[in-house]
């Protein structure tokens, strides 16, 4: 059996919601597969938990062209499995929500893919070709934003339910999708 985990941090739910649409992404890919969703708090106290799992996808809003300061301490958390290259081989991937189309999400995404590399895991991008290509209306359609190094989304000012293009949800269920999908030949 295949874990998966999900370490993100979100303030006011919107990067929890995208979480948990890239969950619903990776599960149906593969039954058997455990994916956790975990609060990079609650994994900034216990590191070592991340040795358990084959794959790790990453989540963070984008803050001042960066990841936010929780998701930062939990990364830092992880120097001594750094040391000893613990995460080595494992698979990983990230996500990067904010309020603005571009937002600067590319730095977020390269934060955390220079982190996996540190640490020696394989990074997972993300392969859709924008819908719009094929006339799909922008809100609806597949990596509207244009993002190759991970998943980007953009939350409007509403309730995290609410606040996404249809569009950015579907593309985050395909990209956990595309995560297990990923892992299970790598695995093979």
């Amino acid at each position: 059996m295949q874990r998966i985990a999900i370490v993100y941090h979100s303030a006011h739910g919107h990067t929890e919601h995208i979480a948990s649409k890239v969950a619903e992404g990776a599960r149906s890919f593969a039954d058997d597969a455990a994916v956790d969703l975990l609060k990079a708090d609650d994994v900034t106290a216990k590191p070592d938990a991340l040795l358990a799992y084959d794959g790790i996808i990453l989540g963070s809003p984008t803050y001042l062209g960066g990841v936010s300061g929780p998701f930062k301490s939990f990364m830092d958390a992880t120097g001594r499995i750094w040391r000893t290259q613990g995460l080595r081989a494992k698979l990983a991937a990230g996500f990067t929500v904010s309020s603005l189309p571009a937002g600067d999400k590319q730095s977020t995404l390269t934060s955390m893919m220079v982190f996996a590399m540190q640490h020696g895991m394989l990074w997972v991008g993300n392969p859709f070709l924008p819908e719009q290509l094929q006339g799909v209306p922008n809100e609806e359609a597949v990596n509207r934003l244009g993002s190759w190094s991970g998943l980007m989304a953009q939350a409007g000012h509403a309730s995290a339910a609410d606040a996404f293009a249809p569009g950015d949800i579907k593309t985050a269920r395909l990209f956990g999708q595309n995560f297990a999908q990923t892992l299970n030949r790598v695995s093979a």
